[in-house]
């Protein structure tokens, strides 16, 4: 196989997969968008998270949403908690690194937030204990996952499953569906 080969097989996987989430996801991600929105509407904020390649989609959605995506509108309440090193790192010491997301969804989520945790297998222990915690918190939950949803799928309000094959799969998706989302979520905020 050349490398040109490669290429076209890699684009047309991402493609197919795309369009199989199309077929099977597309109420799960306009059910996210719109109790992204009602909490928004409601003065509520958002916190998202994961671990490394979802870490910094996490931190990529917020920005898209605290600034802007498409047009110009009013910042939103959108945290990552990817993105304080201190406080991750003293949680990580502290409580151990399972702890890092519930510790922050505990000292700052409140009911009618929104908690999205995103991981690429749904067994991320840390994204799914700070899901138990936003639940018990009365918050709204989001579950990003992928292959088959894994434990994530179960703890969520609302789960969108992206069925790839590897996590680099998963993540091309999702990345694609967290843009589809910010635009959904923008516009009654124009």
């Amino acid at each position: 196989m050349t490398d040109a080969d490669r290429v076209r097989h890699a684009l047309e996987r991402a493609a197919s997969l795309h369009q199989r989430v199309a077929e099977t996801q597309a109420d799960a991600v306009a059910n996210a968008a719109a109790a992204i929105r009602k909490a928004l509407d409601a003065g509520r904020q958002v916190l998202v998270f994961g671990n490394g390649g979802s870490a910094t989609d996490a931190q990529h959605f917020a920005a898209e949403l605290v600034g802007r995506f498409g047009i110009e509108r009013r910042g939103l309440p959108v945290i990552a908690l990817t993105a304080d090193s201190a406080i991750l790192t003293s949680v990580a010491n502290d409580y151990g690194f399972d702890a890092v997301f519930a510790r922050q969804v505990e000292a700052l989520g409140r009911k009618g937030d929104v908690a999205m945790g995103i991981t690429t297998s749904g067994k991320s222990a840390n994204v799914n204990r700070a899901l138990r915690q936003a639940r018990t918190a009365g918050l709204v939950t989001i579950g990003f996952s992928g292959r088959d949803g894994g434990e994530t799928k179960d703890l969520v309000d609302v789960p969108v499953t992206v069925p790839g094959d590897t996590s680099a799969e998963v993540q091309e998706v999702q990345r694609t569906l967290l843009h589809v989302m910010c635009d959904l979520i923008e516009r009654p905020h124009a």
